[in-house]
């Protein structure tokens, strides 16, 4: 969940280093801290606890070396703290650390090292790493020689980087389960947790496997497995552009991302609409029709907005293909030891590609012989190479943690995924035609709804102040009111919680008062009087409400309405959920959050 840079070059690497970690930070923003050298110079080292900005204003203008690696840091082990901050070092200041992941034997490998004489200066997992370098490090000891050796002790997941003061010629890095990337310049290499470090200086990169090390030179690099045998890379070229990680002119990361939604659902759906036999064209699921129809049930398995997706997935893929399926938080799937059946496919949701706990139930199920398909948005990622195929959202890159374009880009792929699965059983031409034409009407009335932003900040505002709020729909409608209460709860700290509409009366609803307002979503669809009927419980009892629908109720049913623009009833789900992601942000600026990096969470959750 941290992030990691380096460099090796002729230039001096601090401020590629210090550029690279703001680009990173999103990913972990609680401390800081770089270490270079170079030939005969020596280690320096700057670290503390807070932002990067906090960190550039300690470098001095002569901190400079050749090589160098960097860190931002979102804690596991200890509190943020100069001290807990990395690199590590060791004892005598030759070697220094950089480390994505946690090490799960830490505390029986500290108590070895500390019986061996290392003394230890912070709480951190990381610290074992650079002790157990040290100790296999002697003369005439190549430094991947001693990673490789350290490595062998080490239970856990790590993504690192390692910094040698007698050995500034090189900089290893290796990784397992925590994702590390090589960038190759001219004359000049990179390394970083993640592509948006290296876009500005290269396009060609290479991303290491797991149990994969690199000894990383200015003129070139050398890859090989944990048992000393080499390995092959081919760099692959990265599309995403360098404005991409630029809020450009936005207050934020995540309003940009918000308003980019109408060209992100564009790029999903290129190429894959096909009209003339009214389906979808992913030929990226390596199954063929006959395949396709021997699957009887589909297992989506996410974490967090990924799941909620996943969920709308699922109710889209039964509707369409007369497939059951259902979806399950991946950080739960493996530990109930799972009945993987031949007939059921397993989808794997993660914008990142790099979600531990995902990458983790692929794992399981692969292993347990059944086929597993990726929804993910970074091409190269850990589980996108660990899946039998599956659909690349396109959504370019998602930096503010709370994700957006990602999740609506993911709902789309289900769409198309469940609109391919429905044309080859029994989902008519004219049905499919019907969700063709909705899915390509989808940027225009996603933009629609953008354009209504100043009436819902006010209304944002108004209910900001609230102590906490409750989100209902029905059906279709409750995995939006999940991913609503989500988006709320993570960036304006406000408490939120989703129910079934139709729960409400079986406990929830003892609640209900002024001071609990409810977001309740209420399409035209064939459950309307219903809802319309739960509305009426809770106005009843005092309770405020703000629908989100395509026809306003009657206002004695309704404080304030949100209007959007109906789409066919298995798509409107979709259109249902921007309105609550623009009055999450508004009600998180109304709050002075700190809306792209809301405390205690990160990006891309790389550890279990």
């Amino acid at each position: 969940m941290c992030g990691i840079v380096a460099y090796i070059g002729p230039k001096d690497a601090t401020p590629f280093l210090l550029e690279g970690l703001q680009r990173l930070e999103y990913r972990g923003y609680d401390s800081a801290g770089v270490a270079v050298t170079g030939k005969g110079a020596g280690l320096k080292v700057r670290k503390t606890k807070g932002r990067v900005a906090d960190l550039a204003a300690t470098v001095p203008a002569r901190f400079k070396g050749s090589t160098g690696i960097g860190h931002t840091r979102w804690a596991t082990h200890g509190e943020p703290s100069d001290a807990n901050a990395h690199p590590h070092l060791d004892n005598a200041g030759r070697f220094a650390v950089v480390h994505n992941g946690i090490i799960e034997n830490a505390d029986q490998l500290r108590t070895r090292l500390t019986a061996e004489g290392a003394v230890f200066s912070s709480e951190t997992d990381t610290e074992v790493l650079v002790h157990l370098i040290a100790a296999h490090s002697g003369e005439g000891v190549e430094l991947e020689e001693a990673v490789r050796a350290a490595l062998k002790l080490v239970v856990g997941t790590y993504g690192i980087a390692v910094l040698d003061a007698e050995q500034p010629d090189r900089i290893v890095v290796a990784r397992n389960g925590s994702p590390i990337v090589l960038g190759l310049g001219e004359k000049e290499m990179f390394a970083a947790s993640d592509v948006a470090a290296l876009v500005r200086y290269t396009r060609q990169v290479v991303h290491l496997e797991d149990g994969e090390l690199a000894v990383v030179r200015a003129d070139g690099f050398r890859t090989f497995s944990e048992d000393a045998r080499p390995t092959t890379r081919q760099p692959s070229t990265v599309d995403w552009e360098i404005d991409s990680y630029d809020t450009a002119g936005h207050a934020h990361f995540l309003i940009k991302e918000i308003h980019e939604q109408p060209s992100a659902v564009e790029r999903t759906l290129s190429g894959r609409l096909d009209e003339r036999f009214a389906t979808a064209h992913l030929g990226g699921l390596n199954m063929d029709a006959r395949e396709l129809r021997d699957i009887r049930r589909v297992k989506i398995i996410g974490c967090g907005s990924a799941y909620y997706a996943g969920q709308m997935g699922a109710q889209l893929i039964e509707e369409l293909a007369r497939i059951a399926a259902d979806a399950e938080p991946a950080s739960e799937f493996r530990y109930r030891n799972p009945v993987i059946e031949a007939d059921t496919l397993y989808v794997a949701v993660s914008q990142s590609g790099e979600t531990y706990d995902t990458l983790a139930a692929v794992q399981e199920v692969k292993r347990k012989g059944g086929r597993v398909l990726g929804v993910v948005n970074t091409v190269g990622s850990a589980i996108a190479r660990a899946c039998d195929g599956g659909i690349y959202l396109h959504a370019g890159p998602e930096i503010s943690v709370a994700s957006t374009k990602a999740f609506t880009s993911t709902v789309v792929a289900f769409a198309l995924l469940a609109l391919h699965f429905g044309r080859i059983n029994d989902l008519s031409p004219a049905d499919g035609r019907r969700i063709v034409d909705g899915l390509k009407a989808l940027p225009g009335q996603i933009r629609q709804i953008l354009e209504q932003e100043k009436e819902i900040a006010e209304l944002a505002a108004e209910y900001a102040e609230c102590e906490g709020m409750m989100f209902i729909g029905r059906v279709r409608g409750y995995p939006v009111a999940r991913e609503g209460a989500q988006k709320l709860k993570e960036i304006s700290y406000v408490h939120a919680e989703a129910y079934p509409a139709s729960e409400l009366k079986h406990g929830p609803l003892a609640l209900i008062s002024p001071e609990l307002p409810t977001v309740a979503l209420v399409p035209d669809d064939e459950l309307l009087d219903k809802n319309l009927t739960t509305l009426g419980e809770i106005r009843a009892r005092a309770g405020r409400v703000l629908a989100i629908a395509h026809t306003a109720p009657d206002p004695k049913l309704a404080n304030h309405t949100l209007l959007v623009p109906r789409n066919e009833p298995e798509l409107d789900p979709l259109l249902l959920n921007i309105p609550l992601q623009l009055f999450a942000y508004h009600a998180a600026v109304a709050l002075q959050r700190d809306v792209d990096k809301p405390r205690n969470l990160a990006k891309s959750v790389t550890v279990e």
